[in-house]
């Protein structure tokens, strides 16, 4: 008996010749004349809803037209049987970590209590090989397979700075420029945010894999943000961002002078914080306070503010970052592959505090796979279904979408991803023929995708039009 074919097998030879020519995957020749593209999808899904009949007109990197589907010209590129959404935001990104892959994935018989302290060793020393060019490399491909996925704009939260001794580079900057210059030079919208790093623990030294990572001063620190700043004005895929590492790796002083800046100039601040239990442990005993506390105390947390993992986060912190409209960053896949522990979605979820998502790690680059963990997640504490769902929403489907756009670009100091005029042309196509998706009706196509679907599904990305 021959066996059944699988849907997306059949034209698969077809479409990688079509991104080796640029095509689906890649960036589609304009059609309309004098830059313009108009795309004639069967269906827009955006926060607004699921729409049929219509055609986007794209101009100058931004959506310049939603109108009716006949209006378009005769040579629109016509995405027959796609969906058209707006692209995921990835609000959490190692690059450099994407080579780990497979190789912190096995027992040292001389350690055989593996955990996230073992394999920060591990990514210690990926750190340690990297100059300017390997970053540079690695991003590339790293960046490739994340827009190839759906996202159309990362936060890479990058903090190897300097020479593996310390000593800075002749460009201060160089290596966040590196990682820069990949994400422009695969189409990826990137807010690099830049971290800072003083010490390995409250009165502890850096140890050896820590010290390229470090800044003398905070005043040190802030004048290469302000230079990358500088550097990347000019840059219309590049926006930038400041990010204390973690209450482990910055004093109290530091995270009040940095966030100091991040107000006055209206930028984003991301920080690590209840990843791990040991971390809180050693909150506890320097300050007397959980990590968010320290951070609330620093005068650090607001709504530009962004904790990223807040895996062990308790009801009193919480609170806390609820009230001072704070966001969190999960990172599901990366938590689940370093053994963090499930974070309190269903409590973050109550609170309304909004959750945006991240690939972290880089062991799995898929934005809807990430989604569809955090309602899991939900769900396995809780021992229901159906955890993550809105007032008025019939399913998770749209709270999860909520993170992957709007949490996430808020994260990001980013526009909120919509399919309207003036909106960024960040989109992607997705293939309502592919076995994960097909049948699907149009009431129940969100909750397909997010909860049934993953980056197979995506067929073309388009950033800023192109």
């Amino acid at each position: 008996m021959e066996r059944p074919r699988h849907r997306r097998h059949a034209p698969r030879a077809r479409r990688l010749r079509e991104r080796r020519r640029g095509g689906p995957r890649g960036r589609p020749r304009p059609a309309g004349g004098d830059g313009v593209i108009w795309l004639v999808p069967e269906l827009v899904l955006d926060p607004d809803g699921l729409r049929r009949g219509v055609a986007v007109r794209i101009e100058d990197g931004l959506i310049a037209e939603v109108a009716a589907a006949d209006e378009a010209p005769a040579d629109a590129l016509r995405l027959s049987r796609t969906a058209l959404l707006p692209g995921f935001v990835n609000a959490h990104s190692h690059a450099f970590q994407r080579d780990l892959r497979g190789a912190v994935e096995r027992i040292d018989p001389q350690n055989p209590d593996d955990d996230f302290w073992t394999w920060r060793e591990e990514m210690y020393a990926q750190a340690g090989r990297m100059d300017p060019d390997a970053i540079h490399d690695v991003a590339r491909r790293c960046y490739r397979q994340m827009r190839a996925s759906g996202a159309t704009a990362v936060g890479e939260f990058h903090y190897v700075h300097h020479r593996p001794d310390g000593t800075p580079y002749e460009r201060p900057n160089a290596l966040a420029e590196a990682v820069c210059a990949a994400a422009e030079a695969e189409g990826l919208r990137i807010a690099l945010l830049l971290v800072a790093y003083e010490r390995g623990g409250e009165g502890i030294a850096p140890t050896p894999g820590q010290r390229r990572f470090c800044d003398p001063t905070a005043k040190a620190y802030l004048a290469r943000l302000d230079a990358l700043r500088a550097w990347a004005a000019d840059r219309p895929l590049v926006t930038v961002g400041a990010a204390p590492h973690s209450m482990r790796a910055v004093s109290p002083a530091w995270l009040t002078a940095i966030s100091d800046y991040t107000r006055a100039h209206g930028l984003p601040l991301h920080i690590h914080a209840d990843e791990q239990p040991r971390e809180i442990d050693e909150s506890l005993a320097w300050y007397g306070l959980r990590p968010v506390q320290v951070i609330d105390a620093a005068g650090a947390l607001d709504a530009r503010t962004v904790i990223v993992h807040g895996t062990h986060c308790d009801d009193a912190e919480l609170d806390v970052l609820a009230a001072r409209g704070a966001g969190v960053c999960v990172c599901p896949t990366t938590e689940a592959n370093l053994g963090d522990g499930y974070a309190p979605v269903r409590r973050m979820f109550e609170r309304g505090i909004p959750v945006s998502l991240g690939s972290d790690s880089n062991t799995i680059l898929d934005p809807i796979v990430e989604a569809r963990e955090l309602e899991a997640m939900a769900r396995r504490t809780a021992g229901q279904r159906n955890v993550l769902v809105r007032p008025g929403d019939p399913g998770p489907a749209g709270y999860l979408l909520e993170c992957s756009w709007d949490s996430g670009a808020r994260a990001l100091g980013l526009s909120l991803p919509r399919i309207r005029a003036g909106a960024p042309a960040d989109l992607i196509a997705l293939d309502l023929d592919d076995d994960e998706i097909a049948g699907v009706t149009d009431e129940n196509l969100a909750a397909a995708i997010m909860l049934a679907g993953s980056s197979r599904l995506v067929t073309r990305t388009w950033v800023a039009g192109a």
